[in-house]
């Protein structure tokens, strides 16, 4: 007995969609034609890290006791976009915020934040995206469907991307050749883990 599609023919996903969708990562991924598992994940560190990053864990540090991190918008003014913005400063790369991205009626929608470094050969792409509702399990199947369509558009073999509540952050990894994405099992927590977070974000788009 064949098991029940997820996807709909001539139906519309966004990439919000795959958040709302009450099935397992590995299921919804295995009908985009990839494989999923969970492992310690070897990232790319940096030995360089910004001579800013005391200040920035001092700021968010002084905040944190006085904002109410209850809304998407104060977790992404106090605990995100700052971090990000330091690394775009630090590695001089590109950062787009919602960014439009349409692949076909199953891949489409705006990717958070994408950070570009064109400096390199290789033209190093970084996602990352909020997930709703503190939510990180549903909003690591919405990162791995951004990845994909990411990878279908831009035809990158090897993909990195996160997904953050704020003060928690979980990386993934796609690898187009293999169509296979890792979620690591490890979690990095913001102020606390904030220098080694920083250090892999730079380590990846380096």
């Amino acid at each position: 007995m064949s098991k029940p599609k997820i996807l709909q023919e001539g139906q519309n996903y966004t990439f919000r969609s795959y958040f709302e969708l009450p099935y397992e990562t590995e299921d919804i991924l295995a009908e985009l034609g990839y494989s999923f598992s969970r492992a310690r994940m070897n990232l790319p560190f940096s030995q360089h890290t910004p001579q800013r990053l005391p200040e920035l864990r001092q700021q968010i540090e002084d905040l944190l006791p006085l904002v109410t991190l209850s809304s998407e918008t104060a977790r992404r003014e106090i605990l995100v976009a700052p971090v990000l913005a330091e690394v775009t400063r630090f590695c001089k790369c590109q950062m787009r915020v919602e960014y439009p991205l349409q692949v076909n009626s199953q891949l489409k929608g705006n990717l958070d934040y994408l950070l570009r470094n064109t400096h390199t050969e290789t033209g190093k792409t970084f996602l990352v995206i909020e997930a709703k509702n503190d939510d990180l399990s549903r909003g690591f199947t919405q990162l791995a469907v951004e990845l994909i369509a990411l990878a279908t558009a831009e035809e990158q073999d090897i993909l990195y991307g996160a997904v953050t509540v704020g003060d928690t952050w979980r990386f993934g990894l796609l690898e187009q050749q293999k169509l296979h994405i890792t979620q690591d099992i490890t979690l990095y927590r913001v102020p606390d883990d904030l220098d080694v977070l920083m250090q892999i974000l730079i380590g990846i788009i380096e």
